[in-house]
């Protein structure tokens, strides 16, 4: 019976040097592969999925969002606050109102990619 903590080992040390060599020249930077792992934590929470789907619909202030998602204005302003530091949702204001919406169309597309992904 194997043991279940033996590690995997390769028989050959860089048997696919050509592949190993290409992939490693195509890696991207450590502090790149770093804000992409911060971007996906984003997407974690299922709240902040919750208001990207409601800005996925259509652009809202604090006080639609809570309302429509049954939660505080705090709360929702809290997490807001996360989505515009991961550049993912933009505001505009009016008179006194703030407005949210999605950033650009990378989020709808990834939002689109995710929907796709888990139906499958």
């Amino acid at each position: 019976m194997p043991d279940p903590n033996a590690v995997e080992r390769c028989d050959y040390i860089h048997a696919h040097d050509e592949i190993v060599n290409q992939v490693n020249e195509n890696m991207p930077d450590e502090e790149i592969l770093y804000d992409l792992a911060e971007l996906f934590k984003i997407f974690g929470d299922s709240t902040r999925i919750k208001i990207l789907y409601v800005l996925f619909e259509s652009e809202m202030c604090v006080c639609d969002i809570a309302q429509l998602l049954g939660m505080t204005q705090s709360a929702i302003s809290h997490q807001l606050r996360a989505l515009k530091q991961s550049k993912l949702v933009k505001y505009r204001r009016e008179g006194k109102t703030v407005f949210y919406s999605l950033a650009d169309a990378h989020v709808r597309t990834i939002l689109d990619q995710g929907m796709e992904h888990v139906a499958e």
